[in-house]
């Protein structure tokens, strides 16, 4: 029987890192290392090249956030699976990934072996986010989508709202900044009166309250 071969991008600033998983990959014959890439740009550009069926991302890149260049990956090239690589975990970060469309998420600390066994699985259509983490963020988009609207809800200017949407689309202070021609300094101020004003505490909750307004808002 043939294996089909599982043709893997990696994506990191650090060329250590990147020799590193390439040194575990390359001992499974079925996985062939076919691009590397150190920054978002590279990454979205050869992926579209390559094709690969694989992108091991790191979420720190030096030009901007994983997440972004996982979704728009994604958006050019659906049958290419993502895993997500990070220093540490939160529910921001997993919430972002799912959104962007990512199929797994991993700490750097995985062993290799590990991160290969990965590969094999999301290849073959698994998906290996974190099952309670995944689940207690879709019930809390949920629950805000089919809340009831408050009488007294705050209303939010258009940039806010055009800040609130980026923020859905896990986009960084810096990428939203770049996008409406405000300073990074700016829209970290806007994140904060918008958090305020809608009473909440993280970013992935604000990423649910914009997935709950949007129907209303195209109606």
């Amino acid at each position: 029987m043939t294996v089909s071969t599982i043709r893997v991008m990696l994506v990191d600033d650090h060329e250590l890192v990147r020799q590193g998983l390439r040194g575990y990959l390359e001992k499974r014959p079925q996985l062939s290392i076919v691009a590397e890439a150190g920054t978002v740009r590279q990454a979205v550009i050869r992926a579209g090249k390559e094709r690969p069926d694989i992108v091991v991302l790191d979420v720190q890149l030096p030009d901007g956030s994983g997440i972004e260049a996982c979704r728009a990956i994604r958006t050019g090239l659906p049958d290419t699976k993502v895993i997500m690589l990070t220093g540490y975990a939160n529910d921001e970060a997993v919430m972002s990934s799912i959104m962007a469309g990512a199929s797994a998420f991993l700490l750097k600390t995985t062993p290799g072996e590990e991160i290969a066994n990965a590969i094999d699985k999301v290849a073959g259509g698994e998906s290996l986010l974190d099952p309670g983490v995944t689940k207690r963020l879709l019930e809390q988009i949920r629950e805000m989508a089919t809340a009831g609207r408050p009488d007294n809800e705050p209303k939010l200017t258009d940039n806010e709202y055009k800040i609130l949407d980026r923020i859905a689309e896990g986009k960084t202070n810096r990428e939203i900044a770049a996008e409406i021609y405000l300073s990074e300094k700016t829209v970290k101020k806007y994140v904060s009166n918008i958090l305020d004003k809608l009473d909440l505490r993280r970013r992935s909750e604000a990423a649910a309250y914009i997935a709950r307004r949007r129907p209303e808002r195209q109606s």
